[in-house]
């Protein structure tokens, strides 16, 4: 879509109407004005819907990878266009959980239509008393389990292209892919 040289938009605020009264009946200065407001009316148009414009589900198509590099959203043009509304809509929420188990099965679930259990070796711990023992330490791989939600199949690049963008950098990601969530009789992997 392109918001220049529209054919018959007409102008809500035609020029030739208010030039003085003197050049009202002049056929040249009516048919050069009208020439400029065939240029200025998509100009108008989007002016007076700039508001729509900051609304990831009313923005138009193509402005929504603008409005994704204004909230930092990484959006694949591969995704549907839902898809991409639906990211750059809830792009305060997923940088506020980017690189955490939620932020991860967020982004899975909105990006991908998929499931997801995600596995690591933690390496957090607590105690009330001095001197407990250390934690274990922490494994260097997650393991995701995805399963489909949206789709009836997962693609395993897509996942890991997912989980690399938004994983922490000093992780490594391993995935199984599960007929269904983990806990029902068919979460067996494929």
């Amino acid at each position: 879509m392109t918001r220049a040289a529209i054919p018959g938009l007409p102008s809500r605020h035609p020029i030739g109407e208010l030039l003085p009264g003197l050049f009202a009946d002049d056929d040249l200065a009516q048919r050069f004005t009208a020439g400029l407001d065939t240029v200025l009316a998509p100009v108008f148009a989007t002016l007076d819907n700039l508001p729509a414009y900051f609304q990831p589900h009313l923005a138009p198509a193509d402005f929504l990878a603008w409005l994704a590099d204004w909230v930092a959203m990484e959006v694949d043009p591969a995704w549907p266009e839902e898809v991409r509304r639906a990211v750059v809509l809830r792009a305060v929420a997923l940088h506020r959980w980017r690189g955490t188990r939620r932020g991860l099965q967020e982004r899975l679930r909105l990006v991908l239509g998929v499931g997801s259990e995600i596995l690591d070796g933690g390496g957090v711990a607590w105690s009330t008393s001095p001197d407990p023992a250390l934690p274990p330490a922490p494994a260097a791989e997650l393991l995701v389990r995805v399963w489909p939600e949206r789709t009836t199949e997962v693609d395993e690049e897509q996942v890991l292209a997912v989980l690399r963008a938004c994983c922490p950098v000093h992780l490594g990601c391993r995935v199984e892919i599960l007929q269904g969530p983990p806990d029902s009789a068919g979460g067996e992997e494929s």
